[in-house]
C-alpha cells in the first residue's frame, strides 16, 4: 500500500502563484509515474502532469508554461509548482502515484487539496 498526502492549496487571486506537495509513505519502491490530476464541481476529473521517477514529464496543454511538476526521490515528495492562476483552475487536486506493471501496476490517490483562484 502507498499513502498520498496532498497540502499547500488554498484561495489566491488571479495571477497568483500556489505550490503544492505530494508525500509519499509506505510500500514506494514500486512506483513509477506520480501525478496531479484536478477536478473542478461538476466536471470529470482531468490530467494536470506527470513525472517519472528518472525526471521526465508532461504537461496537459492548458498548463504548460504556467505550472511545473518536480519530484524529489530521496524525500518520497512531488511538487506542482502552480503561476499565473486563473480562475478556470479552480479545482480539486489530487496526487497521483503508478506502480511499475512489475510491482502490480495499482493506482493510488491522495485526498485531495482545493486550490481556488478568485478576486
Amino acid at each position: 500500500q502507498v499513502q498520498l498526502v496532498e497540502s499547500g492549496g488554498g484561495l489566491v487571486q488571479p495571477g497568483g502563484s500556489l505550490r503544492l506537495s505530494c508525500a509519499a509513505s509506505g510500500s514506494i519502491s514500486g512506483i513509477n509515474i506520480m501525478g496531479w490530476y484536478r477536478q473542478a464541481p461538476g466536471k470529470e476529473r482531468e490530467l494536470v502532469a506527470l513525472i517519472s521517477r528518472g525526471g521526465s514529464t508532461y504537461y496537459a496543454d492548458f498548463v504548460k508554461g504556467r505550472f511545473t511538476i518536480s519530484r524529489d526521490n530521496a524525500k518520497n515528495m512531488v511538487y506542482l509548482q502552480m503561476n499565473n492562476l486563473k480562475p478556470e483552475d479552480t479545482a480539486v487536486y489530487y496526487c497521483n502515484a503508478e506502480e511499475s506493471p512489475y510491482y502490480g501496476g495499482r493506482n493510488y490517490w491522495g485526498q485531495g487539496t482545493q486550490v481556488t483562484v478568485s478576486s
